[in-house]
């Protein structure tokens, strides 16, 4: 029966995706660009920098550009915007140099303590092939690896949502006390999780001297371990400068950053009247602004398809759930930890336009163990243009399972203090979404934890009474909730079969081919015209 169910969500992605059927295929190596580097076995990016750039943002109406590919076949766009993410760019394309070339004040400019990276793969890259976890980071003097990217758009999504509910607690509030002629206090409850209070006067102004885990104007911030970006887009937008040293020419985005409201093409609305929003590095295409030589390096149509591809990129798997996972699972709600790493937290309106499921499953994951299932989240409508139909998000609830954070900044106390470049101490941290701890050790911001036990028996702070429970239990009982933790995990997707790809034991030279993959490729509306 689980299989037959597979079967028939297959062919309905298929029908819903106007393709008839698919051959399987080796998933080929995504790190070069074969147009540049051409090999026997054709492995590769297939298309060139220019074509992925196509047509620039266009519209829904302008064939090859990235609004007409997101609107009307977006899962190209998400594995154009994967391809992009996996490239490695060349000198000639812009890479470098860094912020400044690596000279200025580290003080009030932390972009000039970042390496110099090629790729996002560079940083974003383990298991292979996935926006998984990877190189060393300089943020603080304290340097990280940086964290993976699975799930980023429910978390973008979440934290979005979250701002939204606060801030009309606000604007609750202060209608209230203007109403009264008094002070109005309400508290702060988005998702079932407690910002503390704020208090409105009669005049408009506010008190949020009470305000628990978020800044004072209500905005949560997913980002960083800090808590410092709105959106991926910002975050996209400042890794690409900071890291490699290319400049997105994004002229929406610098709008919004000068006031104005914008809706990306991954529909996320930024509001630069109520949000500081991070000004790109130029709005001007035939600006050099690092002085390189290469002029609008990154335009919009690149900074979009990443985007759209991070906004639906897969959520983290679940490993094999036991009786002894089950009893760990209990434990570390039972202890606290809970309280602050939320399990499960709804989405009201889902941008994305499908969702991949993930799980141990040995009979169907024939390499690894897992096995992806992929629902379609999206409606169709034919806009009588002549061009394929608009493939839009249906915008459902969508409750995010196993995430295991509450988008709060805490204080866990000096052993998990960072220095900074002033010699200050940053004290406050965003609670760490648990999906994929099993995979991605070290642990802890900076990295300094070598285990799963060593980063729990680290916490204090606000912390320190679910960390003495944890401490208290026998090692029976520890053991368990260590075995729960590991058996959440991120996973490489081009090696994980699903009902997409679900690969062939049988096939020559297996595993390096017929594997099983997430394979996008086969919904496409063209899936001859390969990324």
């Amino acid at each position: 029966m689980k299989s037959l169910s597979r079967l028939k969500l297959t062919t309905l992605l298929l029908f819903l995706c106007g393709v008839a059927a698919w051959q399987a295929v080796p998933v080929l190596a995504q790190m070069i660009d074969r147009t540049q580097n051409p090999n026997v076995g054709n492995f590769g990016i297939a298309k060139s920098l220019p074509q992925q750039i196509g047509a620039g943002r266009g519209d829904a109406l302008t064939p090859e550009s990235s609004a007409f590919i997101i609107a009307r076949d977006p899962f190209r766009g998400i594995r154009r915007g994967r391809q992009i993410f996996q490239r490695k760019f060349l000198r000639t394309q812009g890479v470098g140099p860094l912020a400044g070339d690596g000279v200025g004040d580290i003080n009030t400019n932390l972009a000039l303590g970042a390496g110099l990276s090629d790729s996002c793969s560079t940083c974003h890259g383990r298991p292979h092939g996935s926006g998984g976890v990877g190189g060393d980071v300089v943020t603080r003097p304290d340097s990280r690896d940086a964290p993976h990217l699975f799930g980023l758009g429910l978390k973008e999504m979440l934290a979005d949502e979250i701002t939204t509910e606060l801030r009309q607690i606000r604007a609750q509030a202060v209608a209230q006390a203007q109403q009264r002629n008094r002070r109005v206090t309400k508290h702060l409850m988005s998702k079932e999780i407690n910002y503390g209070n704020i208090t409105a006067r009669p005049d408009g102004s506010v008190d949020t001297s009470q305000v628990s885990g978020v800044d004072p104007d209500l905005r949560v911030k997913p980002f960083f371990h800090h808590g410092g970006t709105i959106s991926i887009r910002e975050f996209i937008v400042g890794a690409f400068n900071d890291e490699m040293g290319m400049q997105a020419v994004d002229p929406e985005l610098m709008s919004a950053h000068n006031g104005a409201r914008i809706t990306t093409p991954a529909r996320m609305i930024l509001d630069g009247a109520q949000d500081q929003i991070k000004a790109p590095p130029t709005d001007n295409p035939a600006e050099d602004s690092d002085n390189d030589g290469v002029a609008n390096e990154l335009p919009a149509s690149i900074i979009d398809f990443m985007e759209f591809y991070l906004l639906n990129y897969f959520k983290p798997a679940t490993y094999q759930q036991t009786s002894f996972t089950k009893r760990g699972r209990e434990t570390f709600q039972q202890i606290g930890c809970a309280q602050c790493h939320v399990p499960d937290l709804l989405i009201n309106r889902d941008r994305r336009v499908a969702d991949v499921e993930t799980a141990y499953d040995p009979d169907n994951g024939i390499f690894n163990n897992l096995f992806a299932t992929a629902t379609p989240l999206f409606n169709q409508n034919d806009d009588r243009s002549g061009f394929p139909v608009l493939k839009s998000p249906k915008l459902n609830p969508f409750l995010v399972r196993n995430i295991f954070t509450d988008f709060k900044r805490h204080d866990l106390g000096p052993n998990f203090h960072e220095r900074n470049y002033d010699g200050t101490m940053h004290t406050q941290f965003l609670t760490t979404p648990l999906w994929g701890v099993g995979s991605t050790a070290p642990y802890g911001h900076d990295g300094r934890s070598i285990n799963l036990a060593e980063v729990i028996l680290r916490h204090g702070g606000e912390a320190q009474a679910a960390r003495d429970a944890f401490a208290a239990l026998s090692p029976r009982q520890q053991a368990r909730v260590i075995e729960f933790l590991n058996s959440l995990i991120i996973f490489p997707p081009d090696s994980t079969a699903s009902n997409l790809d679900p690969g062939n034991r049988m096939t020559p030279n297996f595993p390096q081919f017929g594997q099983g993959s997430i394979r996008l490729t086969g919904l496409f509306n063209d899936p001859r015209d390969p990324e």
